[in-house]
């Protein structure tokens, strides 16, 4: 790369602090990437941009039509809340711009489906930062199921359990809001299982619900079942309003059936275990190892794929899955029917 792409980051407070300081600082002294401008609507969160990005204050605006109109950039950076992403991808599509936004891609499956129409329409280059997927844990555990070294995939079992059942526990804003746990965490785990499967999902059956003791406006709680394009068939327990914590945020269990072993990822620790009718045989088995991973790698491989490197594996394309996934299993808790998943997914871009 001869020099650095520009990028406008819209969104530094909140978790858009943690890509001030966490995520791209990484991506300037890599010479990859580097701020020409930053945009959000409270001026006190221009201090994460000033003192991480080294962003000058007249660079910083509040005024998202400005900040595009005044910078020329490669790439526009969205961390804002889902519901607001589409006028930011219009902003960027409008400049001719590339977009590397946080998960969902908005936040209902027609908007997901207008964004997808627009970036296609625009030849624009699109990837959605799914981060728990990209993790080291999960990336072992996929890495392992795929080497074939187990024989073929014949189910998966995912928990995810908290007990975070107090008003505000799990930020004010997911007691508030409908369908609070799917929207919220599992879709990191649907986007998961697609990863370890191989395969996009064929159908989508969800029961939720919410416990008397769970401060939730929405359904804090899910038994999901799942079957994949490719026979896979993966079933998932989450719950946020649990009497304990088993795996919470990022100490997921999952256990993947092969035909030649069990593969268990539990709280950061991976085992094969074999064995016939006795006590299986345990085998511990390393993570992988590497610079970065979450965030700041898909960041790093979204300036490779710009600069003319492989399109990275959380492109638009694969995203639009992982959405139809979540919102088909929304439609299916919400009228306690088995929803066709990929029927879903072409109704909706139909009727965009």
């Amino acid at each position: 790369m001869d020099k650095p792409l520009r990028y406008i980051l819209v969104g530094t407070g909140g978790f858009g602090g943690y890509w001030c300081s966490g995520v791209l600082p990484r991506l300037g002294q890599l010479g990859k990437a580097q701020a020409v401008a930053a945009v959000d609507i409270n001026p006190q969160a221009m201090k994460n941009a000033q003192q991480h990005l080294k962003l000058p204050a007249d660079r910083c605006y509040t005024d998202i039509k400005r900040a595009f109109d005044d910078n020329q950039a490669d790439f526009a950076i969205v961390v804002v809340p889902p519901a607001f992403h589409e006028a930011v991808v219009d902003q960027a599509l409008g400049h001719g711009m590339d977009i590397l936004s946080e998960k969902p891609i908005a936040d209902s499956m027609a908007g997901c489906c207008r964004i997808y129409k627009k970036v296609k329409v625009a030849g624009r280059k699109m990837a959605v930062t799914m981060s728990h997927r990209f993790d080291q844990d999960k990336q072992s555990l996929e890495a392992a199921v795929k080497s074939g070294k187990y024989g073929p995939l014949h189910y998966v079992v995912h928990r995810f359990t908290y007990n975070l059942r107090k008003f505000a526990s799990w930020g004010k804003f997911r007691h508030e809001i409908p369908d609070p746990l799917l929207i919220e965490g599992t879709v990191h785990h649907f986007d998961i299982l697609r990863a370890i499967s191989g395969s996009n999902a064929k159908t989508v059956y969800a029961v939720t619900w919410n416990p008397p003791w769970g401060e939730y406006a929405g359904d804090s709680t899910a038994l999901i079942t799942m079957v994949m394009e490719n026979g896979v068939k993966c079933l998932y327990e989450g719950a946020k309003a649990n009497a304990s914590t088993l795996n919470g945020w990022g100490q997921d269990y999952i256990r993947t059936e092969c035909r030649d072993g069990t593969l268990v990822l539990n709280r950061r620790w991976l085992r094969v275990l074999r064995g016939g009718a006795g006590r299986p045989l345990a085998e511990d088995m390393p993570l992988l190892e590497q610079p970065v991973w979450t965030n700041p790698w898909l960041a790093e491989m979204f300036c490779d794929w710009l600069a003319g490197g492989p399109q990275p594996p959380n492109h638009l394309d694969d995203n639009i899955q992982c959405a139809a996934l979540l919102f088909a299993a929304i439609e299916s808790a919400h009228t306690g029917r088995i929803v066709d998943v990929q029927g879903f997914l072409a109704a909706n871009a139909a009727a965009v």
